[in-house]
């Protein structure tokens, strides 16, 4: 049996590792609106001039999409804004989860699920 030849399935279906290949390629990835995105950045630039967070990257996953913030690139990410489309007439769409995996704020508006991250409470030395 060459590798082009389809492997036949009890259910009649054939599969071949190009086709595979190919459907990986056009499966459809979830991912953040330019107002989805805007807002996010928002509060990063917000928290980047407090000297909070200092990095950031973007996951676009086949079931969800995640923002992460970093205090160093280098480290775990700090928190993670998620976008989980399957969850939005559950719990909603829209998640922040903590490094610890804690979920902090989860809902179906996304401003109101990142004023989680505006309200943590920081020390005041004196």
């Amino acid at each position: 049996m060459s590798e082009t030849e389809p492997i036949a399935f009890p259910g009649g279906r054939g599969f071949t590792p190009h086709a595979a290949a190919q459907e990986a390629r056009t499966a459809p990835q979830v991912s953040f609106d330019r107002q989805e995105l805007g807002a996010i950045l928002n509060v990063y630039g917000r928290m980047v001039a407090a000297g909070e967070w200092r990095d950031y990257a973007i996951d676009a996953l086949k079931d969800r999409a995640v923002f992460s913030v970093f205090r160093r690139s280098s480290e775990m990410p700090l928190y993670r804004i998620e976008k989980t489309p399957r969850l939005s007439r559950r719990q909603g769409a829209y998640s922040v989860v903590s490094a610890t995996g804690l979920i902090l704020k989860r809902g179906h508006d996304l401003a109101r699920v990142l004023r989680v991250l505006d309200r943590r409470v920081r020390l005041v030395e004196a």
